[in-house]
């Protein structure tokens, strides 16, 4: 089996994987902490002359990228890594604060048994992940836990919708930007892991508009986080917002 001849600095990203997931997860790690640029081309040849791998196993590994919404294939020209107008951002940031309320709602009063404990379980693997190299676990392991919520309310075209939302909601720029802001790291993690205790505590529980609630605030927090990290305009967020809580019954 081929092996990847790694940056000395990628040395620790490696473990007993396939190929194309360990090149996947260090080029994950690597758009996370900024080295690649927004709408920057992910050259399939230059990764593979880089790693001193052949090109099939980075164009799965690109693949795995396009899957999770890091990176886009575009015709007859190749991977880059995904770039977002504030519009779409906004747009996806609105679906999701739809979609996962009521997807908690469900989760609530559908759940099984070992959908619960997995939300509890991933919750607990993310506790000790504080440093700015843990980022790109920290990420796979919130998508699981957002993912498992949504799935346990047992609606197959809501998963599908929120799926394409979550896709194109720019989580990863906003752990990028923690790059850019360490000093925000802890305080925005440690906010992080509570408001995710206390959405599976609602689930868990059985208490539908308390899952609801948490989950719809959650959400509302990190659009906040637009602003603050992305430079998203408040007012652009607080107008599609107001649209929203003008027919939906849930305050902020």
């Amino acid at each position: 089996m081929e092996k990847i001849s790694e940056p000395e600095s990628e040395i620790g990203l490696l473990q007993r994987k396939s190929l194309k997931e360990e090149l996947f997860e260090i080029l994950q790690h690597q758009i996370i902490a900024g080295k690649y640029a927004p709408g920057e081309w992910l050259r399939q040849e230059e990764i593979s002359s880089q790693f001193h791998v052949s090109q099939t196993p980075v164009r799965e590994a690109l693949d795995l990228l396009v899957s999770t919404g890091l990176a886009e294939r575009v015709p007859y020209r190749g991977v880059r890594v995904i770039q977002l107008t504030q519009q779409e951002m906004v747009d996806a940031y609105i679906l999701r604060l739809i979609l996962e309320s009521i997807a908690a709602g469900l989760a609530a009063q559908n759940a099984d048994a070992d959908q619960t404990e997995f939300l509890f379980k991933t919750l607990q693997a993310t506790r000790d992940l504080l440093n700015l190299q843990d980022m790109p676990r920290l990420r796979e392991l919130n998508r699981d836990f957002h993912k498992t919520i949504v799935m346990a309310a047992g609606n197959a075209l809501l998963f599908k919708l929120y799926d394409l939302a979550s896709n194109t909601f720019p989580d990863w720029m906003l752990y990028e930007a923690m790059f850019r802001h360490p000093e925000l790291l802890a305080s925005s993690l440690n906010n992080e892991y509570h408001e995710h205790l206390e959405i599976a505590n609602a689930i868990a529980s059985h208490q539908p508009g308390e899952a609801a609630r948490t989950v719809w605030q959650h959400i509302y927090n990190l659009g906040a986080s637009y602003n603050a990290l992305l430079a998203i305009p408040q007012a652009e967020i607080w107008e599609k917002e107001r649209q929203i809580l003008a027919f939906l019954c849930i305050s902020k």
